[in-house]
């Protein structure tokens, strides 16, 4: 398409006439952020003004940030949750926004072990569509000709529930691949993908997975960039066709779907594009026989110039595995949001993961950060001098993210902590740098100190029949397994050397353990298939004595000595994995359905 030569960003040249306009409104946003930012904070008071929970404040009607910031308090999801709950029982009064809340999100667990409901309202979907709608002009600035191929992406829905008052409970992508914005999006050459409508929305992962990678065998040649939502998901679909290539070999030598995939939508579709290929059939199977797997994505998928994957925070773990299977390509973490609020871009995709650098779009919501050197767990514990506003955060430190939305969410805390690397225009850039309080992560699940600690508490109870306990524990999460797995390190107190625990007593530990897990990590292993059995490694006595003697020898103080909760220093892992005496599995499932919102 030809390009207005009238319309230029300072981003650089765009490549059609709307990637122009794109990139000219983030630069008006960023150029502007301080007057945006008032405007949507007066917006989002203004519209709410007669809600119960603005009104209990005593705004008075009141728009301006300072009336705003000396009256309402800093909270956290406990704090508002009386207030989403009477939402989800059902009461429609305007308790946090006056539009109406069309459902819930779903967010990480609680310590309560459910998972967080955050409400939304209908206008949020046509927000997350504005942010989408930025990131491919952002992106073709520095790849060129994406609109002359496709891209695999792994894409699929979760479950979902409904509260007693009959709203949706779901997960913020499940919301939008569900959405109109979504199934009938108008062509775009720059964002065609070989995954089908059909495929993404099936429920059933195995169909959803084996249909998504079967059509991208289909036009591997096609295929520009490979990605998913996170590079766990990516990884996952690279051992699903480990798993499977032989049976998605036959389907293309044959023509013929295979019979586990049920769905009649994907049925009928794929009558359409799956015809006897034998040729194709024969290479995907020479490809995938082949002991050496190192670079399996640009043998198989020759033309991808990059992986599209958040690799940030807890995915930066799978990087090293990504490289290896793609020969190094370079992989681009596109966009920052989250189940609350969609948050900003990545104006420079291209860069190294960890130089990535999220500009914050100051039009998505309110922004404030809380200096994290300061630290408080409840509302109570904070002084509006620690907050500050978006453009006045300074390079170099370290924040809490704190919102409010548009969807009735009010002075926030998201609980990620972000480190300012630069501006871009007046609007700053974060580097994302852990979520608040989170050890153990392995895919979308966060498990914190005190989930951890009660389930080691649970599994524990199982050994008293054997009059032994657990004198300490640390935990990491190990990647190098497809899908990657919580190991825990125990060390025991055999008080009856003569009847040690048995084998599969402390194989009931770890499946104890999980049981005591919140419902996202029990979906991940149940539902997903995104995080594999829990393992335990009994290590021998006196391993944590030595643990600590390390630390001391590196400048610990032995006063203020604490076990780490969760170790991923290279030299710790290899003394405690040197004095491993034995490791066991989970042997089953935990439980887990869809919960019921009460």
């Amino acid at each position: 398409m030809a390009v207005d030569s009238t319309i230029s960003s300072p981003l650089g040249p765009p490549a059609c006439d709307k990637d122009a306009k794109a990139l000219q409104f983030i630069e008006e946003m960023t150029r502007n952020a301080h007057a945006v930012q008032e405007k949507v904070l007066a917006e989002i008071l203004a519209r709410n003004a007669d809600t119960e929970y603005l009104k209990r404040f005593r705004l008075a009607g009141a728009t301006d940030r300072n009336t705003f910031k000396s009256k309402l308090p800093v909270i956290t999801y406990e704090d508002v949750q009386p207030e989403i709950q009477r939402i989800a029982n059902g009461d429609r009064s305007p308790i946090l926004s006056s539009h109406p809340i069309s459902e819930f999100l779903t967010s990480s667990g609680t310590s309560a072990g459910e998972r967080k409901l955050m409400p939304t309202i209908k206008e949020e979907l046509d927000r997350r569509q504005l942010l989408y709608s930025l990131l491919m002009p952002v992106m073709n600035l520095y790849v060129p000709g994406l609109d002359k191929g496709k891209g695999l992406y792994f894409l699929f829905v979760k479950s979902e529930t409904r509260t007693p008052g009959g709203l949706v409970a779901r997960p913020v992508l499940t919301s939008y691949y569900k959405s109109d914005h979504f199934k009938t999006r108008p062509y775009d050459p720059y964002m065609v993908y070989t995954s089908p409508n059909e495929a993404i929305l099936c429920p059933d992962s195995f169909q959803s997975m084996y249909t998504q990678m079967l059509c991208g065998l289909i036009e591997r040649k096609q295929v520009l960039r490979l990605g998913a939502v996170f590079a766990s998901g990516l990884l996952r679909a690279i051992r699903f066709l480990q798993l499977h290539w032989s049976q998605l070999s036959h389907d293309i030598r044959t023509g013929a779907l295979n019979h586990k995939v049920t769905d009649p939508a994907i049925r009928d579709y794929m009558a359409q594009v799956l015809k006897p290929d034998p040729e194709l059939a024969s290479f995907v199977s020479r490809e995938c026989c082949k002991e050496n797997w190192e670079g399996i994505i640009t043998r198989i998928w020759p033309n991808t110039k990059y992986l599209d994957v958040i690799v940030t925070g807890a995915m930066a773990q799978y990087i090293p595995t990504l490289n290896y299977y793609s020969g190094g390509l370079p992989l681009a973490c596109t966009m920052y949001a989250s189940s609350e609020c969609y948050f900003g871009l990545n104006l420079n995709p291209m860069c190294k993961p960890s130089e990535v650098s999220y500009t914050i779009m100051p039009n998505m919501a309110y922004f404030e950060f809380l200096e994290h050197e300061h630290h408080g767990s409840g509302s109570g514990s904070n002084s509006n001098s620690r907050l500050v506003d978006l453009v006045d955060v300074e390079v170099g430190k370290e924040y809490e993210l704190v919102i409010t939305t548009y969807a009735g969410l009010y002075r926030y805390r998201v609980g990620d902590i972000l480190r300012v690397t630069g501006f871009h225009n007046s609007a700053p850039q974060f580097h994302f740098v852990r979520r608040k309080n989170v050890l153990l992560s392995i895919d979308s699940d966060k498990t914190d100190e005190a989930e951890l600690q009660n389930a080691v508490e649970n599994a524990s109870k199982l050994l008293a029949e054997f009059n032994t306990s657990v004198v300490e524990y640390t935990s990491y999460a190990d990647t190098k397994t497809i899908p990657g797995h919580y190991v825990i390190y125990w060390e025991l107190l055999v008080r009856d050397p003569s009847e040690p625990p048995s084998e599969e007593a402390l194989n009931r530990c770890c499946l104890e353990m999980e049981e005591s897990m919140n419902s996202v990590y029990r979906q991940g292993r149940v539902s997903d298939n995104s995080i594999g059995p829990l393992e335990i490694r009994v290590v021998r006595n006196g391993t944590f004595e030595e643990l600590m003697d390390y630390a001391i020898s590196r400048g610990a103080s032995i006063n203020q000595y604490k076990v780490p909760r969760c170790v991923n220093f290279t030299p710790i892992m290899e003394l405690l994995d040197s004095r491993v005496v034995s490791t066991h599995f989970s042997p089953a499932l935990p439980r887990w359905t869809p919960e019921r919102r009460r």
